[in-house]
């Protein structure tokens, strides 16, 4: 019982900055963007979330930070690939190996370490134990005490698919994608909306990059993001933006995580490190022949 509930507990805690950065990424797809500078978004989230908790000694003032250093990418996304048109995907690559090389030289410039930087000083994100929740047996491990953003992305899970589907804003952010051309001659810009759908990512990826760096463990290393704003990039076209969708898809990634780690036991860390990834190959491999058998008369 205790296994099973580790388990999933850990599944929950590998998830959460996947959905976090995918529910971001679900806002840019309906938008008609490609974004695939959320791993680097994430990743200075990350440096920046630590940054702040170290200094101020808050881990709200360390969310913060996170959110503005995950904007510092949006609005370069912003400038280069809606401002100056330049390609999405190349301004997405470079955006990435930007924030990889910034967070890198950041660390050994400021907290004058090569590898990793941990300290007391950094104030992680509280677990938040719910009241009666919290003493109902099995159950009560699992819905109690955990990490805040865990809470947090529950209910951005559930703003998401309200605005998308639900409100004005949703139904732009749809046609700015399906039809920008018909969008700009209602009135409304389109360049307006994407930049919206950046910025919103950007805080979704900020709030993800803060709960690898001070809610799972508490303390930033070089390229920490691992990949996860790539997996949260393959949940999101694995359903095509569904917010529920991306939800259920983060989890399921979440699980061939906490299953690498509870293989360690018995194989390589270095092999079951490859268990989420190689998952994502295959689920984008079953998304790749499906599309074909549709376009397949």
């Amino acid at each position: 019982m205790n296994i099973l509930i580790g388990m999933i507990n850990g599944m929950i805690s590998a998830a959460t900055p996947i959905l976090l950065a995918a529910l971001g990424g679900a806002l840019t797809f309906y938008a008609g963007i490609f974004n695939i500078a959320m791993e680097g978004m994430m990743l200075n989230g990350a440096f920046f979330a630590v940054l702040g908790s170290y200094y101020f000694h808050s881990w709200q003032v360390g969310i913060l930070f996170a959110i503005l250093g995950s904007l510092l990418m949006a609005l370069i996304f912003i400038l280069f690939a809606v401002v100056l048109k330049v390609d999405e995907f190349i301004t997405g690559i470079g955006l990435n190996l930007f924030a990889a090389g910034l967070s890198t030289y950041m660390l050994r410039q400021i907290f004058k370490v090569k590898g990793a930087f941990s300290s007391p000083d950094i104030v992680s994100i509280p677990k938040v134990d719910i009241p009666w929740v919290k003493d109902i047996p099995g159950l009560g491990a699992i819905l109690s005490g955990q990490n805040l953003l865990v809470y947090l992305t529950v209910i951005a899970t559930i703003l998401v698919s309200y605005l998308v589907f639900k409100t004005r804003f949703g139904l732009r952010l749809r046609a700015a994608g399906y039809n920008r051309s018909c969008l700009d001659t209602s009135g409304v810009s389109a360049d307006r909306i994407r930049i919206w759908s950046l910025i919103l990512c950007a805080v979704l990826c900020g709030l993800a990059g803060a709960f690898v760096s001070l809610g799972y463990v508490t303390l930033f290393s070089e390229g920490m993001s691992a990949g996860k704003g790539w997996i949260s990039l393959a949940a999101v076209i694995l359903v095509s933006g569904n917010p529920a969708g991306v939800a259920l898809i983060s989890l399921l990634f979440g699980f061939t995580d906490g299953l690498g780690l509870f293989m360690q036991q018995s194989l390589p860390s270095q092999f079951t490190s490859m268990v989420p990834y190689a998952a994502t190959l295959v689920a984008l491999f079953i998304y790749s022949v499906r599309q074909k058998k549709k376009q397949t008369p």
